[in-house]
């Protein structure tokens, strides 16, 4: 058997057997609660929220889980980080600052509230946003900061919100990637204004899709609930509609499996946590190959890892010979950053408008730290729950064996 021999060359890849993926359900942990869930759902006769009882139920006990005063469902995670924009209601041409490494999910939200994303660097390790970024983009026009807990990963979430208050404006967490993520005493989401989370496919908990936004603010709260429902204070008898607003509301279906969902979460962070961890005992050892900093807070959603094309060889290069071995890799994680994007760069928005970005140019070198990583220096594996030592151990012998294929002298 050749061993040695890189498979995409003609050698025996480490692994022929697919590993656990969130894509089907050998990367998911959907059981006999979820079943009766959906049943006691469909029995029941009501599938919408709007009169029903399980996400109701759910707001209250994700809220317990974070310990927050309120908790808002909706259909999507996009849709959570909309509410938190409309929530801020910026003014149009307002600006919130963000990230250019997430998904798109997190921009959107902002231009169609007519506000106008501003992007600031971020951390050349953790792809997180850069404090110091963030403090040379504020203006006047700033409203609010929008960070993303990247692949699990939190956010230097405190000096953010310490930068925010100094000059009065609201911070929202992204959490999509970071399911009780520990900050201190808390968990992410909890230190910004308001923390928004996904149940979409590939997150750490799923309802297929789905989102749920936090905050303590009884008032900020009120005003995520009624953009979700098109602006109708259903908690009075008046059937009117008091601002211009959507309709996100979370069906009785996602609440129920989410609902049993939630039961899995602490597990399922752990278990992602033991196997990341043996991970990164088995390559610490590699030149040219920064593992996933942890100091006890990160939940991987994703397996990011560094790599220095000086030592290491080619980050392109490393995505295609890992996934010949059986060990899917993605280099870069984003094709470009979010702010080179056609909707973003060339405008693609209300008509022929260009608004609210007629006004704005995004070129190239913007924020050089996330371009570096999405060029030449992240490397990004799948991870699951479900990933026995085996796994891990196949995952760990196919980046040693590329290493040392691809590796250069030092």
């Amino acid at each position: 058997m050749d061993n040695s021999t890189l498979a995409r060359d003609g050698g025996t890849p480490v692994r022929t057997t697919p590993l656990p993926s969130v894509f089907d359900s050998s990367g998911r942990r959907f059981g006999d609660e979820e079943v009766k869930a959906v049943e006691r759902v469909l029995r029941s006769g009501m599938l919408s929220a709007t009169w029903g009882t399980e996400v109701p139920a759910l707001e209250r006990e994700f809220a317990d889980l974070l310990g927050a005063g309120h908790a808002v469902a909706c259909s999507s995670g996009t849709a959570a980080l909309h509410l938190a924009v409309a929530a801020v209601n910026p003014e149009p041409g307002d600006e919130i600052i963000t990230t250019p490494i997430s998904d798109m999910g997190t921009v959107f939200p902002i231009m169609m509230q007519n506000a106008v994303p501003v992007f600031a660097d971020v951390d050349p390790i953790t792809g997180n946003l850069d404090p110091a970024a963030v403090a040379a983009a504020i203006t006047p026009r700033t409203k609010a900061v929008m960070a993303v807990h990247l692949f699990g990963k939190p956010a230097p979430i405190r000096e953010l919100r310490e930068l925010c208050d100094q000059h009065g404006i609201v911070l929202i967490e992204d959490c999509a990637q970071a399911y009780l993520a520990p900050v201190g005493d808390t968990y992410v989401g909890r230190i910004g204004h308001i923390g928004c989370f996904s149940l979409q496919q590939t997150k750490h908990i799923s309802a297929g899709d789905g989102g749920l936004v936090v905050t303590d603010d009884a008032a900020l709260a009120r005003r995520m609930r009624l953009f979700a429902d098109k602006g109708w204070p259903r908690d009075t008898d008046e059937r009117t509609y008091l601002f211009l607003a959507l309709n996100y509301r979370m069906t009785e279906l996602v609440g129920a499996v989410t609902r049993a969902q939630l039961s899995r979460v602490r597990e399922i962070v752990a278990d992602r946590r033991t196997g990341a961890a043996r991970a990164t005992a088995g390559i610490g050892d590699l030149a040219g190959i920064t593992a996933p900093p942890d100091g006890g807070d990160h939940v991987y959603w994703q397996y990011p890892l560094i790599i220095d094309p000086e030592v290491a060889g080619d980050m392109r290069e490393w995505a295609a010979a890992l996934t010949a071995e059986g060990v899917p890799a993605v280099g870069g994680y984003l094709t470009s950053p979010l702010y080179a994007a056609p909707a973003v760069r060339e405008r693609v928005t209300y008509g022929q408008s260009e608004f609210p970005l007629q006004d704005v140019e995004y070129p190239p070198g913007l924020c050089p730290n996330a371009e570096d990583l999405i060029t030449s220096r992240l490397l990004v594996l799948p991870w699951n729950e479900n990933y026995t030592d085996a796994d891990v151990d196949d995952i760990v012998a196919a980046i040693r064996k590329v290493h040392s294929a691809l590796a250069r002298e030092a």
